[in-house]
């Protein structure tokens, strides 16, 4: 189990949690659990808290998906919503769940599920596995 605690600032502005090491990588816990990905540094743990005010939270995702190519990440399950990003070929993702939305065809594939990752959504057309991005059938939004 992975355990974040957040230590509020005091009183001079400055955070009092000791520098730390960075994790780097994807930390993916058995199936079923909650999957921590990128960075995470006491650095970013302040930046949060900053944010927020001091209600910061880690965004963590029960699954993992993976593109098999570059994609875009849109602020809802079609192409007529906004880009909010990209997501890089083999760079994991964390995932909350499913829904129906566009049909994408790409590359002999066609599908409408489009997965919710924590920055937004993508086509599961882009993601190995099976036709929920390797999401359980399941794991409905």
């Amino acid at each position: 189990m992975l355990v974040v605690t957040m230590i509020p600032k005091t009183g001079s502005g400055h955070s009092r949690l000791p520098p730390a090491p960075t994790v780097r990588g994807t930390a993916l816990v058995g199936a079923g659990a909650p999957a921590l990905l990128g960075p995470l540094t006491a650095a970013t743990a302040v930046a949060a808290s900053d944010a927020d005010g001091g209600g910061a939270r880690i965004m963590t995702a029960p699954y993992a998906v993976v593109p098999y190519e570059t994609v875009n990440v849109r602020s809802g399950p079609a192409r007529s919503y906004d880009k909010v990003g990209s997501v890089a070929a083999n760079q994991p993702r964390g995932a909350y769940c499913w829904v129906r939305g566009e049909t994408i065809r790409d590359n002999g594939y066609t599908n409408n599920v489009w997965v919710q990752l924590v920055e937004g959504y993508v086509s599961a057309v882009h993601l190995k596995g099976n036709e929920y991005g390797d999401l359980p059938a399941s794991a409905t939004c």
